[in-house]
């Protein structure tokens, strides 16, 4: 072995010890929790500043959540029962009324009572209709179908962005 060329590193090992001893390996760093990332770091501030939910307690998005479902599934029920007909002709069959108003209806319930299978129920459905509507407002041929979509998919990302947090309250831990 030589010396090290230019750019080339110094060997390390036992091979460059003096002769009849060996270097020893570092000693090991005590196990710890290795770092957190910054990301990691900022959801661990962003859930130690959640407060959980009190008795009977459900956040306000939770509660608009419950509101919008109850009035999407009850006006399902009431426009069928009106004989209010589909676009083409005709009337929707029963069976996909009772479906989607009682879908709907179970929803609102859910939500209502703070459950979290119905916030992650509504966020489902609400993240389609935010998908369907963007694609519907990129393909728009004039300025009134742009307009409706955004008028759809506005206030349902708001509403979807606020469920997020309040799903994050109804998952947490009661702390004793």
């Amino acid at each position: 072995m030589g010396s090290p060329q230019a750019g080339e590193r110094p060997p390390v090992g036992p091979e460059t010890a003096p002769s009849g001893t060996t270097s020893a390996p570092p000693p090991e760093a005590p196990a710890s929790d290795p770092p957190l990332s910054r990301g990691e770091a900022r959801n661990a501030a962003a859930r130690a500043e959640l407060v959980p939910l009190r008795e009977g307690e459900r956040p306000t998005a939770v509660t608009v959540g419950a509101i919008v479902a109850l009035i999407l599934g009850l006006s399902t029920l009431v426009l069928y029962a009106a004989g209010t007909g589909l676009r083409g002709g005709g009337t929707p069959a029963r069976v996909q009324v009772a479906f989607q108003s009682g879908i709907m209806l179970v929803m609102a319930y859910g939500m209502w009572r703070a459950r979290y299978w119905a916030v992650l129920g509504m966020e489902a459905l609400l993240g389609l209709v935010i998908v369907v509507f963007s694609l519907s407002a990129m393909f728009a041929e004039n300025l009134r179908a742009v307009l409706v979509a955004a008028a759809i998919v506005l206030p349902t990302g708001t509403l979807f962005w606020y469920l997020v947090k309040g799903m994050a309250r109804i998952q947490m831990p009661r702390r004793p």
